[in-house]
């Protein structure tokens, strides 16, 4: 073994204290926490959300684990490095780990920040993606990183398994409600995985790269993190900040990806339409013509956990039929691979065209074709070769504006799009083919969308 001389272990010091790395504690680690009854059970001793996936038949393991130690609270001034305001406040909070076995791990670890917006832990990119992350032999762990969806009655997870979780607190027992010690918890759930101390949660696994990953309200969180948490702690080689997030840094060097739907770019208060970021050597956003913040695919997936661990919830009552069918997550899956070969071997994602907005508003109006689909964007097969209107706009109660909506085309004009079904495969095969080529979708969703135009009655009379 050559030895290192004090000139080289300075230089090795210098570099993790640069990147944050050593300064961010490992906590302790306990588990796996056993689940000692069968997803269903009602005595819910079992991980909340357990994966209706059949890990067993692909090699994969779930295992959930407890995390403790203590945390700073920062000041986050905007677009800017964070600061500390004190230290040594105490936390236990959990994760859920779904692995392949080493002989499948790809090296990668996605780490997702768990969103809340309903008041209990969801694990969106899991449900989105969970396919392409299990043939790719990606890990991917899940962060309990905020109050509410520990904290929140009936379904937070104290509420929901007090026997399991009742131990659990990022509140410092109630005084501190405002998720101020979120960061540090998840950066140091990305450490216990990268260099871990003890109890492995990756099991011997040697993880090489770290990717953050926030959905919708976890988005938000995570672009917050970046800008000024990221700077400072350095445990993230990418973030992927799916369906909204706001203004990133352009001084940071970290590698991200911003995928948006149509609903991100006009509904939200801070619409991102009007606010978009170029390209750059770090920085990669794609923006999903005819998609919804809540879609069908998502719908189908969040269904039987909410019907087995907190009953089943009644369906969005819209002006317009809900839940646009096109298939966001396609595109979610290649930005993730794009994001590994960026960080890996420095191959740069493809860029991709904007969706077409007639005005800037506000509101925010996009332009949109004679069936009102709209235009530019990434436009996979399903929109390009419309059998429906599909848009990330609706209206009416409850979570509509985030929706979408999704109107089938009649018969009669199907019948004049495509005049016979070899017609439509044709179209769908070519327009499929475009964007395989172009590094929007993967060989195996691409397989998926062709198989499912041949199965299907378009153009058959």
């Amino acid at each position: 073994m050559r030895r290192m001389t004090p000139v080289s272990v300075a230089l090795l010091l210098g570099f993790y204290c640069n990147t944050g790395m050593a300064t961010v504690p490992n906590p302790t680690v306990i588990g796996p926490i056993p689940a000692t009854a069968a997803p269903g059970d009602p005595s819910h001793a079992y991980p909340f959300f357990s994966t209706t996936v059949d890990l067993a038949a692909y090699d994969y393991v779930e295992e959930e684990f407890f995390l403790q130690g203590t945390a700073n609270r920062y000041n986050t001034p905007p677009l800017a490095t964070g600061s500390i305001i004190d230290s040594g406040h105490p936390y236990r909070t959990r994760v859920i780990v779904r692995r392949p076995s080493p002989d499948d791990f790809n090296g990668t670890v996605v780490m997702e920040w768990q969103n809340v917006t309903l008041n209990h832990d969801l694990d969106a990119g899991w449900l989105e993606s969970r396919d392409h992350l299990i043939r790719r032999g990606y890990a991917w762990v899940g962060v309990s990183a905020q109050h509410a969806g520990i904290d929140s009655p009936v379904t937070g997870l104290k509420a929901w398994s007090p026997n399991r979780y009742r131990t659990l607190d990022v509140t410092q027992g109630g005084t501190i409600l405002n998720d101020a010690l979120s960061f540090d918890i998840f950066s140091q759930a990305a450490q216990a995985v990268r260099t871990p101390q003890g109890i492995d949660p990756m099991g011997g696994m040697a993880v090489e790269r770290v990717i953050a990953f926030g959905t919708s309200q976890s988005a938000a969180a995570l672009v917050l993190y970046h800008n000024s948490i990221h700077p400072l702690a350095g445990v993230f080689d990418a973030f992927v900040a799916s369906k909204l997030g706001g203004p990133l840094r352009t001084d940071l060097k970290v590698k991200v990806f911003k995928l948006l739907t149509e609903t991100d770019l006009v509904v939200f208060r801070q619409a991102e339409a009007s606010r978009r970021q170029p390209d750059s050597d770090h920085f990669r956003r794609w923006e999903v013509a005819g998609t919804s913040h809540s879609d069908f695919h998502g719908d189908q997936e969040r269904a039987p956990l909410l019907a087995r661990d907190l009953g089943p919830s009644p369906p969005p009552v819209c002006d317009l039929p809900p839940f646009s069918r096109i298939p966001f997550y396609f595109v979610e899956d290649a930005a993730l691979d794009h994001l590994v070969s960026w960080v890996k071997d420095n191959i740069p994602p493809p860029s991709a065209p904007d969706i077409e907005v007639s005005s800037l508003g506000p509101p925010v109006v996009i332009a949109r074709d004679s069936f009102g689909n709209a235009l530019g964007g990434i436009r996979l097969s399903q929109h390009a070769v419309p059998t429906a209107t599909n848009t990330g706009v609706n209206s009416g109660s409850g979570s509509c504006n985030q929706d979408g909506s999704y109107q089938p085309f009649d018969a009669a004009t199907l019948a004049e799009l495509y005049p016979n079904h070899g017609t439509y495969v044709s179209q769908v095969t070519h327009r499929t083919h475009d964007n395989l080529r172009n590094g929007f979708i993967v060989l195996e969703d691409a397989t998926a969308t062709v198989q499912e135009a041949a199965q299907s009655d378009i153009g058959k009379r």
